[in-house]
């Protein structure tokens, strides 16, 4: 029992969440982002979505999920994909195996590594808002 307490209160202390720790919707941190016309780095292959951060495995993670098409009917429902934006290379592959096709094509991991690169500092400065924050366009 003591053990535990000393793994946990550090956690509890810090104010994060551990391991098993399932978030709410109030926890998520959101912030519109969209590619601009020249810009070259856009890692992906939508041109807007949201930059999310939510508590995931005990760390704190940041995604990039797709906007809801305009041609889409409101009564249709919608499936967003999404990927996990980060620098660690097997997330950044192997995790984002189901929607890999949110990234625009890139030659090597490094490559896509480099392109993501400004959105996972972009976004760990997302997850330092409070929980439920929803940062407005370029606020960051």
């Amino acid at each position: 029992m003591m053990a535990e307490m000393a793994v946990a209160m550090p956690l509890m202390l810090a104010g994060e969440q551990g391991l098993f720790h399932f978030p709410s919707v109030e926890e998520v941190r959101l912030q519109p982002i969209n590619r601009a016309e020249n810009e070259t780095g856009w890692p992906f292959s939508a041109d807007a979505g949201v930059l999310a951060c939510v508590w995931s495995g005990g760390q704190k993670v940041v995604t990039f999920l797709e906007n809801r098409p305009a041609d889409l009917e409101d009564d249709q429902t919608f499936q967003p994909r999404h990927v996990i934006v980060t620098t660690d290379p097997f997330q950044l592959t192997i995790g984002n195996m189901a929607d890999r096709d949110l990234f625009r094509p890139a030659a090597s991991v490094e490559e896509r590594i480099r392109l993501v690169a400004p959105f996972a500092t972009l976004g760990q400065k997302l997850c330092d808002q409070p929980a439920g924050a929803h940062v407005g366009h370029g606020e960051l």
